[in-house]
């Protein structure tokens, strides 16, 4: 039998994809290092355990294939039936039993990868609707589920680290953030610095460049993300009027 392939052609998407995998790949060690009583624990999000986070990971995959089959069929289908319909389902998978919770994980994540295979190219630039009711092309499905299985591997709080993101999602998951501070205009005066020595060298700006005595925030990348999404402020520096070093809120999807 023919082994079957990504019909995407495109080099940037098939970069992405591999970036997607390589993430839940590493969810998937970071709870299989976990024992059954071990999923009761805490996590690094308030009230969630580790069951919450698990299920909210593997819901969070069958949602995005349901946008896939949207931009594969033109029927639509939509993440969640609600926000309270969201929160229910992650809710009861938390009291899954641990084989249940663990193959909720790892068959929603195989028809995800499924879904993204059979996707024909045409179809990738098919337009969408997030649960935060963003239009955006299927192809954007791609890193939505990057951005949770690398983030939600550190919650588990199992010894991952941001430092164990890669540069490229560690990059756009700050560009991204700060940016939906800017859009709720809530990085004013604000100004961070991040050091990129394990991407292309390149330091990162991002927030208010014309404040005239705007708050700094300086760090390692790993740790100005990490910073940014609320979890910690280890190696991290504030100066300036407002230097506590509390991050505006980070956005839902975080």
């Amino acid at each position: 039998m023919v082994a079957r392939h990504d019909l995407a052609t495109d080099p940037g998407l098939q970069e992405n994809l591999l970036q997607a995998r390589r993430g839940t790949a590493f969810f998937a060690r970071k709870l299989n290092e976990l024992t059954d009583a071990q999923l009761d624990g805490g996590t690094l999000l308030p009230d969630w355990t580790r069951r919450h986070v698990i299920a909210h990971v593997g819901y969070n995959a069958r949602a995005i294939a349901r946008l896939v089959e949207w931009a594969a069929t033109g029927v639509e289908t939509p993440m969640y039936a609600s926000p309270e319909a969201r929160n229910h389902e992650i809710d009861f998978g938390a009291t899954l039993s641990p084989i249940a919770l663990r193959n909720l994980f790892d068959h929603s994540a195989v028809h995800l990868s499924v879904e993204w295979r059979d996707l024909p190219d045409a179809n990738w630039a098919n337009e969408v609707r997030t649960a935060q009711g963003r239009t955006v092309p299927a192809s954007e499905t791609v890193w939505m589920r990057t951005r949770e299985v690398w983030v939600h591997a550190v919650d588990l709080d199992n010894g991952a680290t941001f430092n164990d993101i890669p540069a490229p999602v560690l990059e756009r998951l700050l560009k991204d953030i700060t940016g939906a501070w800017k859009t709720r205009g809530t990085d004013t005066g604000l100004l961070i610095k991040a050091n990129n020595t394990a991407g292309n060298g390149t330091d990162l700006t991002f927030g208010d460049t014309s404040a005239p005595d705007p708050t700094i925030i300086t760090g390692p990348l790993p740790a100005v993300v990490e910073w940014a999404t609320g979890r910690g402020t280890n190696s991290v520096t504030a100066t300036g009027p407002a230097s506590n070093g509390t991050p505006p809120a980070a956005p839902t999807w975080i």
